[in-house]
């Protein structure tokens, strides 16, 4: 199995230094992987490279930077950076973003489909050949020096955090897999994967992202699930996902339980068809809790 675990940390004195500690725990419980979502505080391309530079056991990521309010030669230039930086152990995600980012950068969030098409193109350019000439309705790539960077590779790999139907033909299209979550097993055997795959050149990567715990406190972290997921549940892509499984609230999308059953919940995933699973929220019961979840990654993955 190849698992790993998204980073999330409250800070007490550095926030870098912090969550480089963490990351060198989930390498040592035999975990693969490290992701960083995206915030408004920290720069996740620099943060997985950091990381990746301090704990060369670990893949890392991020999930998902969204594109709204950038630029493909920015982006290409953060990641070929963290990539040369982790000597080629970066994977990068994107997002089409929201209403909450456009507002951010004082933008309309208008055609994301639109706009995550040409992002792509411009990007997957970038990174192809060492320069682009694209001209877009909504965006233009046209450098006029060489965009490669010296050893950043392999080429950096871009996964995109779709699950409606346009985006994902476009990512299935354009990009090397997805990044989905909340989307139960169900939702994607039989929504998210073949809608994918049908538009892929080659068989895509579904790095699926659950938020999940090993508790004996189940009841305690589930309430704990309610209140910190239900953000979500007002997003309409997060929305529909959770109906289409069959649930009410995000909460309920939420691996938490013993060993034996967090480990059959992720057997799920795999069935469904994802290649990966990334596991979220595991500081929910805290930090005894989280080793203890961690511990189980990594005995899953060396099976």
């Amino acid at each position: 199995m190849t698992l790993g675990v998204a980073l999330a940390h409250t800070p007490v004195t550095n926030y870098v230094e912090e969550v480089v500690q963490q990351a060198r725990a989930v390498a040592d419980s035999g975990v693969g992987s490290v992701w960083f979502g995206q915030r408004m505080d920290y720069d996740s391309p620099a943060l997985a490279a950091i990381v990746g530079r301090e704990v060369p056991e670990l893949e890392v990521g991020t999930s998902a930077i969204p594109v709204i309010g950038r630029h493909p030669l920015l982006i290409s230039a953060q990641a070929q950076t963290a990539q040369a930086a982790t000597n080629g152990r970066y994977h990068l995600g994107l997002a089409l973003g929201s209403t909450l980012a456009a507002s951010a950068f004082g933008l309309p969030f208008d055609r994301p489909i639109a706009r995550l098409r040409e992002f792509l193109t411009g990007l997957r350019e970038l990174l192809d050949t060492g320069t682009a000439d694209f001209h877009g309705e909504l965006l233009t790539v046209t450098p006029p020096l060489p965009t490669a960077l010296a050893g950043a590779q392999p080429r950096v790999p871009v996964l995109v955090a779709a699950m409606g139907q346009q985006a994902l033909r476009v990512s299935g299209e354009l990009a090397d897999g997805i990044l989905p979550y909340l989307a139960g097993p169900k939702t994607l055997g039989e929504h998210i994967v073949p809608a994918v795959s049908k538009s892929a050149g080659a068989a895509p990567r579904i790095v699926a992202f659950v938020p999940g715990v090993v508790t004996s406190d189940i009841e305690g972290t589930r309430a704990k699930a309610v209140e910190q997921l239900a953000f979500y549940e007002q997003v309409p892509s997060y929305r529909r996902v959770i109906e289409l499984e069959g649930a009410t609230r995000a909460a309920d999308l939420a691996v938490i339980g013993s060993e034996e059953t967090v480990a059959a919940e992720i057997q799920r995933y795999f069935d469904a068809g994802a290649t990966e699973v990334v596991l979220t929220s595991t500081d929910l019961a805290g930090p005894e809790d989280q080793r203890r979840t961690w511990k189980l990654l990594g005995e899953l993955a060396h099976r």
